[in-house]
């Protein structure tokens, strides 16, 4: 049995292992970089090494820098988490060959099925169904061409290491390929030194199903049932469900099936997920759906296969790697009600998703009956050097319908100030018709670009947040009557700050059904799941000067990884100007009109912090 882990990881996966491995009695060690030096996987493990800089690639990524880490502590094994090193064969020999356990499955099943391509032809040979497309070894332009030209626009470009929605990209005519490939690539070297690619044809109604498997040394293995994931954004998952929706006994026996025989054909151990894309033009059906990739790691989403089937995953792992035989067989294993987990990510919606960083001020999901799986707490920093997610939002319900229900109650008691969140996005997409019916695809959230618009404070929930102000007194709450009127009480406006701006609130109005939390400083504001703070009037500031109209300003603090302009150049509206790189996402910056460049002031590989101006358009009629 293992005495004392090691966790290769950061954020809540971290916590997430820290606390079965307490659970079971297993000390803890954390490692972390610069940024996380104060983090709350560092404040819960029993003991922390500190591993360098805060750029993954100079800790996180530093296979010898954890090893070592190990090897101080006196840990007799390492969790790799998800991401960083969790799918690198390389450094799970490397933790082998140092006399570790290594929780995960052996190097070569990992080989096998971490490059896309030799994984497709593996499934192949395994009689698992795969979907169209090519995985040759020439990867020239001229040759990539014509093979998406044979299997037919649309057509989707994936990194043959990739991972994550990393490295993939879905081109809609042969115009659009060669630039579509070229940003492909260079994701892709960015995220897993290796720029080869496949080609796929795109399904045009792909649902995202993917099967938990596991596997242990005695040559076992067994399915824990399904998982949809089909709620995604540019790739990435949103919303994950299980079991699901629509999915009848027979599609799911075939598929789970397939699924155990992928496992088996790579002598896997340990936790693995089998992702499947379904065409679900005619609902699910087993003769529709197709092998993707396998995922030789704990997933995400992996508390919602939890959740219905009350097995604690983690719990597993360490089981499986001290030698111990799977705790339960294939029959033993079932699904009890339905589970739904949501992302909570630091990003605005309204900004195109950019993402959101700096100290939660106010941090609360207290709903009672959550899970909530998160590596931060109140006061601490979203760093912009990692991935933003704040937090997962699980819940359990008897059925889906109650599920949702669960999760539409999380969101509305969700607090998280003033670093800005998907929550209403999430709403939104959680309670629209389509959700709720079980009508499900990849491109459902693309369809409804009005699900990421800004909420407007509304006047019923100001209204609503004078009481607490009137409730401390005039020198507090700004008071002043509105007037005297014949027979009736005098009316109180409550003036209150709500950031810069003056807003005035009359408590007598009834109340209105938005939920609000008062600290004693602040009257917090949850609206359709996005948090508001109002707090004591106070003296108006003088406004911040913005950039003039052609100044293209960093959204965010990020590199610049490409400049496609120089100074004096004719552009057009839309065209792409540069490239900044922020939270390991490309994010093209354009033309806003017509016009030439003036006034370029970063080139490729500089750092750029927030509201930097990095070049200006002058319009063309200024000419």
């Amino acid at each position: 049995m293992i005495n004392k882990l090691l966790i290769a990881n950061r954020g809540e996966i971290a916590c997430r292992i820290i606390r079965t491995a307490r659970a079971m009695g297993v000390a803890t060690v954390a490692v972390y970089s610069d940024a996380d030096a104060k983090a709350l996987h560092v404040r819960q493990a029993d003991e922390s090494v500190h591993i360098g800089p805060s750029p993954a690639a100079e800790s996180y990524l530093v296979g010898a820098k954890i090893i070592a880490a190990a090897q101080q502590t006196g840990a007799d094994a390492i969790h790799p988490g998800y991401g960083f090193l969790s799918e690198n064969a390389d450094f799970a020999q490397a933790v082998i060959d140092a006399g570790l356990i290594w929780v995960g499955p052996k190097p070569a099943s990992i080989r096998a099925m971490g490059l896309k391509d030799a994984a497709k032809a593996r499934m192949i040979a395994a009689g698992v169904p795969v979907t169209p497309g090519y995985l040759g070894a020439d990867q020239s332009l001229e040759r990539l061409t014509t093979e998406a030209e044979a299997i037919g626009y649309p057509v989707l470009i994936k990194a043959v290491a990739g991972g994550g929605g990393k490295g993939m990209r879905k081109v809609d005519a042969p115009a659009d390929f060669a630039a579509a490939l070229e940003s492909c690539r260079r994701e892709a070297k960015a995220s897993f030194g290796n720029t080869q690619v496949l080609l796929e044809k795109w399904i045009t109604s792909p649902r995202h199903i993917e099967v938990q498997v596991f596997g242990d040394a005695h040559g076992n293995v067994v399915h824990l049932f399904e998982r949809d994931c089909s709620l995604q954004r540019r790739h990435q998952k949103v919303i994950e469900e299980a079991p699901a929706p629509g999915m009848d006994a027979a599609t799911r026996e075939a598929i789970c099936a397939a699924a155990v025989r992928a496992a088996k054909a790579v002598d896997y151990e340990g936790a693995g997920t089998i992702e499947f894309i379904a065409d679900a033009s005619e609902g699910l059906r087993a003769d529709r759906i197709f092998f993707m990739e396998m995922n030789t790691r704990l997933q995400v989403e992996h508390p919602v296969t939890e959740e219905i089937t009350g097995v604690d995953l983690v719990e597993w792992q360490l089981r499986v790697a001290s030698g111990e035989p799977l705790p339960l067989a294939q029959e033993e294993l079932s699904i009890n009600g339905h589970a739904i987990e949501a992302r909570l990510y630091a990003e605005d919606p309204a900004k195109g998703f950019l993402p959101s960083i700096g100290r939660l001020e106010m941090f609360s999901i207290d709903d009672g009956y959550s899970r909530i799986e998160t590596g931060v707490e109140q006061g601490d920093e979203i760093s912009p050097h990692y991935d933003p997610m704040i937090a997962k939002l699980v819940v359990h319900g008897n059925d889906r319908e109650a599920a949702i229900w669960r999760m539409e109650d999380c969101l509305e008691e969700l607090l998280v100030y003033p670093v800005k969140t998907n929550a209403p996005f999430l709403l939104r997409a959680l309670t629209s018709d389509e959700f709720e019916g079980g009508q499900l695809d990849t491109g459902l959230i693309a369809r409804h670009p009005h699900w990421a618009e800004a909420v407007a404070l509304s006047q019923a929930a100001i209204d609503q947040a004078a009481l607490p102000f009137l409730r401390r007194g005039s020198d507090a709450a700004g008071l002043a009557p509105t007037g005297f009127r014949l027979n009736a009480a005098p009316r109180t406006a409550v003036a209150m700050m709500h950031g810069s701006d003056v807003v005035t609130g009359d408590p007598a109005h009834p109340f209105e059904g938005v939920l609000q939390y008062d600290d004693g400083a602040t009257v917090w504001v949850n609206e359709a799941a996005e948090t508001f703070a109002l707090r004591p009037f106070a003296a108006r500031g003088t406004g911040q000067a913005s950039a003039a109209d052609g100044a293209i300003i960093a959204p965010m603090p990020g590199k610049v990884i490409a400049v496609d302009v120089s100074e004096g150049q004719t552009v057009t509206a839309g065209q792409r100007l540069l490239v900044l790189e922020a939270m390991k996402m490309e994010h093209a910056l354009t033309a806003p009109f017509d016009g030439v460049v003036e006034g370029l002031t970063v080139s490729a590989g500089a750092q750029v912090q927030v509201e930097s101006v990095l070049v200006t358009v002058v319009p063309a009629s200024k000419e």
